[in-house]
């Protein structure tokens, strides 16, 4: 059976990326943007854990990065939910063409 190298890794996070820049700039809902932000971050964190264990297996410089995205992430998150909800209730939607936020 074959081992699972760095190669195939890096292509797994690099379409996670793409899927995830593409949903972010296609996409209208905020809730499916956040997603694909998260989605962007996940494949960030993947690049430093493989990084971390096919170069550099003797240090913890890659699982401590992956440590503090997920904290930084789950804090981004939980901000941007509140901010969701508050325009949700302001505007009655979540599609950022129907919030037209500028409008005074």
């Amino acid at each position: 059976m074959k081992e699972i190298g760095l190669e195939h890794i890096l292509v797994v996070s690099a379409i996670l990326f793409f899927i995830g820049v593409y949903g972010f700039m296609t996409r209208r809902n905020m809730i499916t943007m956040l997603m694909s932000v998260e989605l962007i971050l996940n494949s960030v964190n993947l690049n430093f854990i493989a990084f971390n264990k096919y170069l550099y297996a003797d240090k913890l410089d890659g699982i401590f990065f992956t440590l503090f995205i997920i904290t930084i992430a789950a804090a981004e998150a939980a901000v941007a939910i509140a901010i969701i909800i508050n325009l949700y209730r302001n505007y009655k939607s979540i599609d950022i063409e129907d919030a037209d936020i500028m409008k005074y």
